[in-house]
């Protein structure tokens, strides 16, 4: 049984549909990449994941064999599943250590305390009292990360991981997905960057116009196929 599972799975916004029949499945203590161009339904596909939209039926979405479409997302935190979302959204009233407490909303017992948090990105133990918008973007990413790490989730999603960060900060925020991983998180991530995509997962996933193009591990698939699936060209 897949941790996470989405069958057929139709989404959208209002009567504006995004998403058209997306099947995945991703195995306990995998790393997945979901990759495409701008309005391929990457994060539309995240964002229901977690209940934040509705599919068309519960049972299009199964965590742990669980169908989970008609979960609110307070509900979906607490059987394990959290995100980090485009854009980071740090509460900008609360300083850092505030804000990795709020993670920690739903009482999921694990590894992630605010101990390992800081272990895991000293930047932000540096900063703990510093208010979150007077962060740089990679520590506020940082923030996004360790706030979903609170939350002990079993599947992490994390949208548009890289986006808009310098690319020694995108390094140290890909060698922390390795750490999270060796605790047996399993992650999902969100990328642009194709390349940056395929040296850090197991399998991959490209998406075009809400649809799935092409699945397949890094090492298997043609830089021509990657191509096809991304662009339809």
């Amino acid at each position: 049984m897949s941790l996470l599972q989405t069958e057929d799975l139709v989404a959208g916004y209002g009567d504006f549909q995004a998403l058209f029949g997306v099947s995945l499945a991703i195995e306990q203590g995998e790393t997945v990449a979901i990759i495409g161009a701008n309005g391929a339904g990457k994060s539309t596909l995240l964002r229901t994941i977690c209940g934040l939209l509705r599919p068309r039926l519960p049972t299009d979405v199964q965590f742990d064999g669980m169908p989970i479409g008609a979960l609110e997302p307070e509900q979906i935190v607490t059987l394990g599943i959290a995100m980090v979302p485009e854009g980071r959204r740090p509460f900008p009233s609360l300083n850092v250590e505030d804000n990795l407490r709020m993670g920690a909303y739903c009482g999921r017992s694990g590894p992630w305390t605010l101990a390992r948090v800081y272990a895991l990105f000293p930047n932000l133990a540096e900063r703990r009292f510093a208010m979150s918008p007077t962060l740089s973007g990679g520590q506020q990413q940082m923030l996004a990360i360790g706030r979903a790490l609170m939350a002990n989730p079993r599947l992490l999603l994390c949208d548009e991981l890289s986006l808009g960060l310098a690319p020694i900060v995108i390094r140290d925020i890909y060698g922390a997905m390795s750490s999270i991983r060796s605790e047996g998180t399993t992650i999902l991530i969100v990328e642009q960057d194709i390349q940056r995509a395929l040296r850090a997962v197991d399998r991959v996933y490209c998406m075009q116009k809400g649809r799935v193009t092409l699945e397949g591990r890094p090492g298997e698939l043609t830089r021509e196929e990657i191509k096809l699936a991304y662009f339809g060209v």
